[in-house]
């Protein structure tokens, strides 16, 4: 069996879905899942960017111990520095380079010759080794270049120094028979490409991505990129979770594994959907909520009879297990914390505390209070700083007189520290609330999506709100949760407008925005 490398760009790659931004802690957060998950790479984000992004990958590069961190780079000097800055504490830094070589990019985009193209790419292989012991370099829309082209290329860049050499389906148009082709003539014309590791990085836009990722793997390559829930940049990119449930299932005509946690799985798309907003649909392969539901009678009756009749994925093998009892309002904070510990969180004393604080609030509430209830306590613990200045609630009520519209009440301390109530009326409960937070916050609002689901299952269910909105221009997402869907509404408006303050942060000097590959 060969061992397939997993390098995962979801921080990166993933964080440029529209709509989504993290802040620091919650990249942080999903760092640690994606380490225990078994990711071999993790492309913390794009040093360049931004100050916030500078310190964000720093700060996981610093963190990480059991992955090699990786930060993208222009083929530029400046973005290299800047990735270097930020990954040198870490315990295996790697560059992450690129450059476009289609003809289009090379003509429109950056207005550069082949060969000037090959001496771009060259030099700042060389400049980057100075430094970096690794270096992957990837071939911006490698899927539609000459492949001649990309044979010389790509022998230059080894000889520079490049490890690892990327071949990026960047607008998602090959075939896997198309992309496999491309790995067997890059393997059968490039003369030292038996120095490198190939990579292969597919996006999802006629929703191949996976069948292109395996199809580079049948054909010579030994790292697949891609993200959980395969969140990324227009229709995203290969879900990890699909391409390693389908090499682990299909063990017997895929001679390839990786090292991932599979039952980790569950808990890390749990977390990425979670923080980023992005809610799996029900149907989704692996993951989603009815990928082990059966419907159909002539499907219940032979899942009861044979599991293997129509179930070809164990729950257990990623991680799905039935919500049970595990903590109820008599457990005291030692039970509390070794369930922490069980979980996978280390929590600091203040964090601990104010943990345990919010579950036994929930009991008061909740007979049962599940595994998913904890998860969604303990990711808001940790993903939640105080040192940022916020509007935080105070009260709320929402009255409905006879057939009139409903009219909304709310009481808000704002950044400032003062006390401001309004209240306001709304075709609905929700927009009532809406229209009322709208009359306090004082900054300008445009709300672009809302929308509740349930955390776990049962009548007493907590509620999760999304809220996607415009902040003074930013664009963010928030999120709250309660058993009261008015009350996680309200928190997702706060919660939003207070991850704008944190998104105001100044821009690196020469900085850009990401791109994808």
């Amino acid at each position: 069996m060969a061992h397939v490398k997993i390098f995962d760009t979801t921080l990166r790659d993933g964080e440029q879905s529209p709509g989504v931004n993290l802040n620091r802690l919650e990249k942080l957060e999903i760092a640690k899942q994606l380490e225990r998950f078994g990711v071999d790479v993790m492309e913390a984000g794009f040093p360049a960017s931004s100050q916030g992004d500078f310190e964000g990958v720093r700060e996981i590069a610093r963190t990480i111990k059991n992955a090699s961190v990786t930060g993208l780079a222009r083929a530029v000097k400046s973005d290299i520095d800047a990735a270097w800055e930020a990954l040198k504490e870490g315990a295996d830094p790697r560059l992450h380079c690129f450059i476009a070589t289609s003809p289009i990019h090379m003509e429109y985009k950056l207005k550069k010759s082949p060969e000037q193209v090959i001496q771009t790419a060259v030099e700042m292989v060389k400049y980057g080794k100075k430094n970096f012991d690794k270096i992957e370099w990837s071939a911006e829309d490698a899927s539609r270049s000459d492949l001649d082209f990309l044979a010389r290329i790509i022998k230059e860049v080894i000889d520079a120094g490049a490890t690892v050499i990327n071949l990026p389906d960047t607008v998602g148009y090959t075939t896997p028979y198309e992309y496999g082709q491309i790995f067997n003539y890059i393997t059968q014309n490039v003369p030292n490409i038996d120095k490198v590791s190939l990579s292969a990085h597919c996006h999802d836009d006629l929703g191949m991505a996976v069948a292109n990722s395996i199809a580079a793997i049948e054909n010579g390559a030994t790292q697949v990129e891609g993200t959980i829930n395969g969140i990324g940049e227009r229709a995203g990119n290969a879900a990890l979770e699909e391409l390693a449930v389908a090499l682990t299932i299909r063990k017997d005509f895929y001679p390839h594994h990786t090292g991932l946690v599979l039952n980790e799985i569950k808990r890390t798309s749990d977390l990425v959907s979670k923080l980023t907003g992005m809610v799996v649909p029900r149907n989704k392969a692996v993951v989603g909520q009815n990928a082990f539901a059966h419907e159909s009678g002539i499907h219940q009756d032979g899942v009861l009879k044979h599991a293997e009749t129509y179930e070809i994925i164990t729950p257990e093998l990623v991680g799905v297990k039935s919500n049970s009892l595990v903590m109820g309002k008599h457990s005291g904070k030692h039970a509390f914390k070794d369930k922490l510990q069980q979980l996978g969180y280390t929590l600091s004393d203040e964090k601990l505390l104010a943990a345990f604080t919010e579950f036994k609030k929930l009991t008061d509430k909740k007979k049962e209070v599940t595994d998913d209830d904890l998860f969604s306590i303990l990711t808001e613990i940790q993903t939640t700083s105080d040192d940022r200045r916020k509007y935080q609630l105070e009260s709320f009520q929402v009255e409905y007189q006879g057939t009139n519209q409903p009219t909304a009440t709310a009481t808000l301390v704002t950044p400032d520290g003062e006390t401001v109530t309004d209240k306001a009326a709304g075709q609905g409960a929700v927009e009532a609330l809406f229209n009322t937070l709208d009359s306090i916050v004082k900054e300008e609002i445009h709300i672009t999506d809302f929308n509740l689901s349930s955390i776990g299952r049962g009548r007493d269910a907590l509620a999760q709100a999304n809220v996607k909105m415009t902040v003074n221009d930013i664009a963010v997402n928030g999120r709250g949760s309660s058993q009261d869907v008015l009350e996680a509404a309200v928190k997702g408006y706060i919660n939003a407008v207070n991850r704008a303050f944190y998104f105001q942060t100044p821009k690196k000097e020469n900085a850009v925005e990401a791109p994808t590959l």
